[in-house]
Parts: C-alpha cells; sequence; structure tokens
C-alpha cells in the first residue's frame, strides 16, 4: 500500500542543488554501503550534478516533509557528483558498466547490498515529466 503526499506539500523553486564537486572513491562508497547497511537500513545512491534540472528537481521531491520521513526511516541516501561526466563515473560503472551518461541515476541497494532497480536505474532521468507521487511511488516499490 502505497503512502500519498499531502495536498499542501508543494515542491518549492527554485530547487536545492546537492552536489558538491567531490570525488568520491571507491572504497569510500563501499563504505557508505556497509555502514548504511550496518544501521538497518538500504543504501540509496544517486549520481547527479547541479546544472541538470531533473537531479535537482528530484532532490527537491526528496526534501518534501512526508517523502523525508518516509526515507529517513528506511534508508541513507548519498549523492554522488559527475560534473560533466568527468568526476566519479567509474562509480556509474560500477554498479552498470554499461552506462555511459544520462542523470540522474538511482541505485536503491537491498540489506546485501545488491541494487534492486537496475534495469529501471534511468527512471529519474525524467523526474521534470513526473509528479511527486509518482517520484515517491517509485521509491516506495524498492523500501
Amino acid at each position: 500500500m502505497s503512502i500519498n503526499l499531502k495536498s499542501t506539500e508543494l515542491l518549492l523553486s527554485p530547487h536545492p542543488e546537492p552536489y558538491c564537486n567531490i570525488v568520491i572513491s571507491l572504497e569510500e562508497l563501499k563504505q557508505f554501503i556497509n555502514s548504511t547497511i550496518n544501521l538497518g537500513k538500504q543504501p540509496i545512491i544517486i549520481f547527479g550534478a547541479n546544472w541538470c534540472p531533473d537531479a535537482r528537481l528530484l532532490e527537491g521531491t526528496l526534501q518534501l516533509p512526508t517523502i523525508k520521513k518516509y526515507l529517513e526511516e528506511r534508508c541513507s541516501l548519498l549523492n554522488i557528483d559527475v560534473g560533466r561526466f568527468e568526476r566519479n563515473t567509474e562509480l556509474l560503472q560500477w554498479f552498470e558498466p554499461t552506462i555511459v551518461d544520462g542523470i540522474p541515476r538511482v541505485f536503491i541497494l537491498d540489506l546485501h547490498g545488491n541494487a534492486l532497480n537496475l534495469k529501471s536505474n534511468d527512471r529519474m532521468r525524467t523526474a521534470r515529466e513526473q509528479s511527486s507521487q509518482e517520484i515517491f511511488n517509485y521509491f516506495q516499490e524498492y523500501l
């Protein structure tokens, strides 16, 4: 059963800029995954960049109170900046070797570190075409 957003929860503009030009090593990514699992939560890794309107809209949507509370109870999120596809792209390919471009990419892992949504990790590339509820429903499918 899906949780519905309240009609008063509206996406604010401008959308947040969660990406900080930080290079993350594979070891740091694995540490995030392991520490999240050790807390009994599912890791979610989102690859994006602040220049991408879909990545920023996705972040704004995830900050809506109902979604934020839902996610905080079940998972930990890590935003990874890809810049103009010159930064952290090897981490993208660690998840899916055939990815060349296209953000945001969302990887939702289970409590064993396995990606649950490999076939739809590109779904948020069209975040601007989806309602906040549709985005929330996508996350609820895997959490």
